[in-house]
């Protein structure tokens, strides 16, 4: 059965958290001169000399209404990379412990495992882009600490089906990271839903793809209270600034806007994959549940190179096991995919 204490790093278990100038005191106050901040202002018409919320409150609040889970669930990060190389500071010890990898999928969590000097087992999905749950099976052991899944997954676009997910969440001791960075684009479900069944899930989103607010870096993740107190605990003081706390609850308010920006999406995304079909170097294109789509070419650095040329960027992925030959293409504007299409029409 899973326990936090069981995986959870001894000197985390130990540590003794920053405590910031804004953690200090309680109730309203009006004079603040006990962080050292410039107390004239800002060179700015907007004033940023204060430090900002290290729990980012409102802008938690209001995830929590669109969410639909308590503030006590919710970690906010520089991005989600900064959750990712959280889990591992907390749970992974250095030289010792393993985590198991999926690949193809986002390469931050082997960046983060190189980074943190932490194993990486690398169990590949199966040729149809799915968990390959005896060879995970076979790889866990007692110093297994961390699954990363992705899924929607990132470069092949699918969702990963949600029964073998839920098996590994059942019979793994350790914690499993699901990032649904793409999840707005998909029709699977979320699995925040699953908090209250599974003490040992973690559920990564973003700001930075449907939302459209990759320059701000705001990433989350939601988890058990225990989980997001070693996270907090673990994380730097003021990680998440003013001013991406403030834009990302304006945002977060245009909630409308942001459902039909996913609608047009989603329909330029079958007018791409439409488009695509007919040329004759294209070999195949695989479903997708996110907004990009992974396409198979007879030439991928080829055409990436000739696209280049057109002033159109693509993500030449051919390198990547089980993505041999692929491209992924980002769903544009209209304009930006009539674009594409009509510079592949000069493409030999």
């Amino acid at each position: 059965m899973f326990s936090i204490d069981n995986i959870l790093r001894e000197n985390i278990k130990r540590l003794v958290p920053y405590s910031s100038a804004r953690d200090e005191y309680q109730g309203e106050a009006s004079v603040f001169l006990d962080a050292n901040e410039n107390a004239f202002g800002s060179p700015l018409e907007q004033q940023f000399n204060r430090y900002p919320d290290p729990l980012q409150y409102q802008v938690k609040k209001r995830l929590s209404e669109i969410k639909g889970l308590p503030i006590r669930n919710i970690f906010l990060g520089n991005g989600s990379d900064e959750a990712i190389d959280i889990l591992f500071r907390s749970f992974c010890n250095p030289g010792v412990d393993n985590v198991v990898l999926v690949p193809p999928t986002y390469g931050m969590y082997q960046v983060s495992a190189n980074i943190n000097d932490v194993e990486a087992r690398n169990v590949p999905l199966t040729e149809d882009y799915q968990l390959n749950l005896e060879g995970i099976a076979e790889a866990i052991d007692a110093h297994t600490k961390l699954i990363f899944i992705c899924s929607p997954n990132n470069p092949t676009g699918n969702s990963i089906d949600r029964s073998d997910v839920e098996t590994l969440l059942t019979n793994f001791n350790g914690i499993v990271v699901v990032d649904e960075a793409y999840i707005n684009f998909s029709r699977q479900k979320t699995f925040i839903q699953e908090l209250t069944e599974y003490a040992n899930l973690v559920v990564l989103q973003t700001l930075s793809k449907a939302w459209g607010l990759a320059g701000l870096r705001v990433g989350m993740a939601f988890a058990s209270e225990e989980i997001i107190e070693v996270m907090n605990k673990v994380k730097p003081p003021y990680n998440v600034n003013e001013a991406s706390q403030q834009l990302a609850l304006q945002a977060l308010a245009n909630v409308d806007q942001v459902n039909n920006w996913i609608k047009e999406t989603l329909n330029q995304r079958d007018r791409l994959v439409l488009g695509l079909k007919d040329f004759d170097f294209v070999l195949d294109i695989y479903p997708s549940d996110a907004n990009f789509i992974l396409v198979k070419t007879t030439d991928a650095r080829g055409i990436y190179n000739f696209l280049v040329q057109k002033g159109i960027i693509v993500r030449d992925r051919s390198k990547v096991e089980l993505c041999e030959g692929c491209l992924r293409i980002t769903v544009g504007t209209p304009e930006e995919n009539n674009l594409l299409l009509q510079s592949l029409l000069n493409y030999k």
